[in-house]
């Protein structure tokens, strides 16, 4: 029972995340195509353009206590590190999926949005990392 509820916990915090993160995203001068593009090999949390480049972002959320550290060196706190070499084979299967789909022929990059959240306080920080295919 405990795993439901901490799984259903980690879905909230996940989609609290990814709504930061799309506003985060419109704050800074991009616009969001879609979210939770889904197929059954994978998903992509949110799409959006910016200078005529597709984003494809992956959202990684956590919780702390503390939001004056992130971004620090001493930052222990990387969710970005949940995009592991299986997670990035999933994410190019569906880009590829999306391209396909879309008929782009332009520019495209894969972004990670890390999205800490300090749910006493109600407040976030979003760190981005982009391009993370190079």
């Amino acid at each position: 029972m405990k795993l439901a509820i901490n799984m259903a916990k980690n879905k909230e915090i996940g989609q609290l995340g990814e709504r930061i993160a799309g506003k985060w995203l419109e704050n800074h001068g991009y616009k969001v195509l879609d979210r939770n593009y889904w197929k059954k090999w994978g998903e992509i949390d949110i799409i959006s353009t910016k200078d005529e480049v597709l984003h494809f972002v992956e959202v990684k959320s956590v919780t702390c206590a503390d939001l004056s550290h992130i971004g620090k060196l001493n930052d222990e706190h990387n969710p970005e590190e949940n995009v592991h070499p299986k997670k990035l084979q999933r994410l190019y299967r569906t880009i590829e999926s999306y391209l396909l789909e879309k008929n782009w022929e332009g520019e495209w990059v894969l972004d990670v949005l890390a999205v800490y959240l300090d749910l006493q306080q109600r407040q976030a920080k979003v760190k981005i990392l982009e391009n993370i295919v190079g």
